[in-house]
């Protein structure tokens, strides 16, 4: 597995990479980060761009998200982008200069679920910046040729790292069906909820509502093409009024919900708003168990699924953008540059949240 290897395996090729450690509770440190050598069907990037997710925010300031736990020093990061320098043997349709997104995750390949062609499921996942496996914030990466994605002249390396964040936008509208047919609601119009908004419009969702505590997301996301923005609180008293508002910015059946969120009230909202045999995904995982009306659910045959990351997305979402059918530029907010200063800084900024959608490092 390519990116797997420890700081202290592989060879130095003369330059010194380096790379932003985890050592701590928000403790961030750019240090060495030797590569694994070269396998004949990988390729070393040089990463050029990287955003920050929340996950690794929640590493970042508790060492954990969900059960994946930090237990010792990890590279951080996985939605990026960068330039070929290197290619194995046996890769025969990357070259040398080619700019690339890359798809942070590595399947067995083997297991009935990879064979099955549900990979992003697969038990043995190696993913960038997932604990125990070292991320991609750094300067060169080794990573398998197929999952890096050549980006076409008019798509910018800040693009192609934004191509991870709405990979998952993209997974979820497939899960959905999401169609010309298709009224959305998306509850959260943080950064996935945002690239599900962009996603659902261009697999032709004609009309679009969102709902959002901050009143700053939710007019990012009018501008974005949301057709309706509704303001809701975090009482769960006002879901029945929330509702009604809801049912009524969309002016029609709601047929798809989206729960960027994922807390009780956001997925009660959902399950409550969308119309008798519609679909609610979970996107968000704010709580790792809810108390939610499942039982009125079911009896209006509302269908309830989740996704988790992604598979098979990164030449749908390039062509998107290649095409201008999405545009993903007005997410990026904030820039850093690669320095301690400015990964601390970047952290902090992405932390706070405020006005902060995606945060970018240009390395």
């Amino acid at each position: 597995m390519a990116h797997v290897a420890q700081a202290k395996a592989g060879q130095d090729d003369g330059e010194k990479n380096m790379a932003a450690w985890l050592l701590g509770i928000k403790t961030l440190k750019i240090q060495p980060y030797l590569l694994p050598p070269l396998g004949p069907q990988d390729v070393k990037v040089r990463i050029k761009a990287l955003g920050i997710c929340g996950s690794d925010v929640h590493h970042f300031e508790t060492m954990r998200c969900a059960n994946f736990i930090v237990k010792k020093p990890m590279v951080i990061g996985h939605e990026c982008a960068g330039i070929i320098e290197e290619v194995g043997s046996e890769v025969k349709y990357l070259a040398v200069g080619d700019r690339v997104a890359l798809e942070p995750g590595i399947s067995c390949q083997r297991c009935g679920i990879c064979r099955d062609g549900r990979y992003n499921l697969c038990p043995e996942m190696k993913f960038f910046g997932s604990p125990p496996t070292n991320g991609s914030l750094a300067n060169k990466v080794v990573h398998p040729a197929n999952l890096c994605f050549k980006l076409p002249d008019n798509v910018s390396l800040e693009e192609g790292a934004m191509c991870e964040p709405l990979s998952v936008g993209v997974h979820a509208c497939r899960r959905a069906g999401i169609c010309p047919d298709t009224n959305v609601l998306i509850m959260g119009a943080g950064p996935i909820g945002l690239v599900t908004l962009l996603a659902a419009r261009a697999f032709g969702a004609p009309r679009i509502v969102i709902g959002d505590v901050d009143d700053c997301r939710l007019s990012i996301a009018k501008n974005l093409g949301a057709d309706e923005i509704v303001q809701v609180s975090t009482n769960i008293q006002d879901v029945g009024e929330e509702v009604v508002k809801i049912q009524n910015a969309m002016s029609s059946r709601i047929d798809v919900s989206f729960d960027c969120v994922g807390f009780n009230k956001t997925m009660s909202t959902a399950l409550r708003a969308t119309g008798a045999g519609g679909k609610v995904c979970l996107i968000g995982l704010a709580q790792s168990e809810m108390t939610i009306p499942l039982t009125l659910a079911a009896v209006r045959e509302i269908d309830v699924f989740g996704i988790f990351r992604y598979r098979n997305t990164w030449p749908l979402c390039i062509e998107f953008l290649r095409t201008g059918k999405i545009d993903v530029k007005p997410l990026i907010t904030h820039r850093f540059g690669f320095s301690q200063k400015g990964i601390e800084d970047a952290f902090r900024t992405s932390a706070a949240g405020g006005n902060a959608i995606k945060v970018m490092f240009n390395l």
